[in-house]
């Protein structure tokens, strides 16, 4: 049988599409390898939100190279295949195809063609596509999965690569949706996470995300409801009382700002100033009082000012964030944003950069030395990546380590936090006599 190896880099949706890829191909015959030695066909599924994950990628397919054989095939697919193209192909000879995140389902022809000798590009947009008949293949039966419901994107940020990596906008119907978790529930699956670009504009021309939110927390088995990325504007009043109103939403939201200067977001074609921002958090916050609030932030956007960047700092101080991701712009080929003039400087960028991390850094540690002594549910996500403790997670997205057996994974336990090192926490079960206290 033939043998596929994937690796995935950037966001959620590239994970989500990796088992779409799997799902395709194992419709074929193929069956998944962790070793890129043993396989008969490697693919990479891509990011191109910055150059930094780009260059990353060009590193990675330069070390893969080295497992081709004859017969084999090296494959990039994703965002990065999507803006590229054929130039992908020009640039690494190595790369016998290229595959746009709506071309999934021809792999099997294009490998195929390519095991023949002809190398190929797949970039076609297709509007229609949601692979509703490709079960994804995931690993095992995960307590926790992603469910996409929304490709693509008609928020045209000056900044953002996406909409021309992932095409127009388009929702899944509502019904498939809850078909697919229901599915995923019979299974073992308590936990979902519903992708999408701007997942709150959710529309699938009868519901909207509020109809959604009720519809897939509504499902037998599910405990846990979680959602990414939102938009902020995308936040109706019907949306935020179906999260208040449904059990299985988790209290975290990851709400991207990327600037606390409205004269930036004006510049970003964000469509929200500073005010209303602070308003959504506000809503969110009177609905769900324990909402953890994450976010992304850029800095040094052409034109942002010392002034400009001040404003970052003080709504970072005002929303009082439990964590950011944070990023120095990085223009992308195609965007507008790399028409702006008043180019900021790298070294001041990367200045800046380094005051808003410290920043966000000590009000997450501040917020996380509050909870040590406090007790919650976790669900056991598997072991961590170092020592032999096991990693889990609570409803409101805060990692705890703790110790205990194998057979954990999976379940629900009730932990007491024990220390913090300022992002993740330190646990020990709690219960009777010393022992577990499982949940539900």
């Amino acid at each position: 049988m033939p043998r596929i190896y994937i690796e995935t880099y950037g966001c959620q949706m590239n994970v989500a599409d990796s088992e779409l890829v799997l799902g395709v191909l194992e419709r074929e015959g193929y069956i998944a390898v962790d070793d890129p030695g043993a396989a008969d066909v490697v693919l990479v599924n891509t990011c191109a939100v910055r150059d930094h994950a780009e260059q990353k990628v060009f590193s990675r397919v330069g070390e893969l190279k080295r497992y081709k054989r004859p017969g084999s095939v090296l494959g990039v697919v994703g965002c990065m295949a999507q803006r590229l193209g054929p130039r992908l192909l020009e640039r690494v000879p190595q790369v016998d195809l290229v595959v746009g995140p709506d071309g999934y389902r021809g792999l099997p022809e294009l490998i195929a063609r390519a095991r023949a000798g002809e190398r190929a590009a797949e970039v076609e947009f297709r509007s229609w596509e949601h692979y509703e008949d490709v079960p994804p293949v995931r690993e095992g039966a995960a307590a926790s999965a992603f469910v996409t419901v929304q490709r693509g994107c008609d928020y045209r940020c000056t900044f953002c690569i996406v909409p021309m990596t992932r095409g127009p906008e388009r929702s899944r119907k509502l019904a498939d949706v809850v078909r697919e978790v229901e599915r995923l529930a019979g299974t073992g699956t308590t936990e979902v996470t519903l992708l999408g670009q701007t997942v709150n504009s959710y529309d699938d021309g009868a519901h909207d995300f509020a109809d959604l939110v009720r519809a897939v927390g509504g499902v037998p088995g599910i405990r846990r409801l979680r959602f990414t990325s939102p938009y902020p504007t995308d936040f109706s009043g019907r949306v935020v009382a179906a999260m208040a109103e449904t059990a299985a939403v988790c209290e975290h939201v990851h709400l991207p700002v990327q600037s606390g200067s409205s004269r930036v977001l004006k510049r970003m074609l964000r469509r929200y100033d500073r005010a209303r921002y602070l308003e959504v958090v506000a809503a969110l916050r009177r609905a769900m009082p324990d909402i953890a609030l994450t976010t992304d932030i850029i800095v040094g956007f052409p034109g942002e000012t010392e002034a400009d960047f001040q404003e970052t700092l003080s709504l970072v101080d005002a929303v009082v964030f439990d964590d950011a991701y944070t990023f120095r712009f990085s223009p992308r080929e195609g965007t507008p944003a790399t028409r702006l003039k008043d180019v900021v400087p790298d070294d001041v960028a990367g200045e800046r950069l380094e005051r808003l991390v410290a920043a966000v850094r000590g009000i997450a540690r501040r917020r996380n030395v509050a909870l040590v002594g406090s007790t919650h549910e976790v669900l056991v996500e598997g072991w961590a990546k170092r020592g032999d403790l096991l990693q889990g997670r609570t409803r409101a997205n805060k990692v705890a380590l703790l110790p205990g057996p194998d057979e954990w994974i999976g379940s629900y336990r009730t932990v007491r936090f024990t220390g913090t090192t300022g992002s993740t926490f330190a646990a020990r079960p709690v219960g009777q006599m010393g022992g577990l206290a499982v949940v539900g």
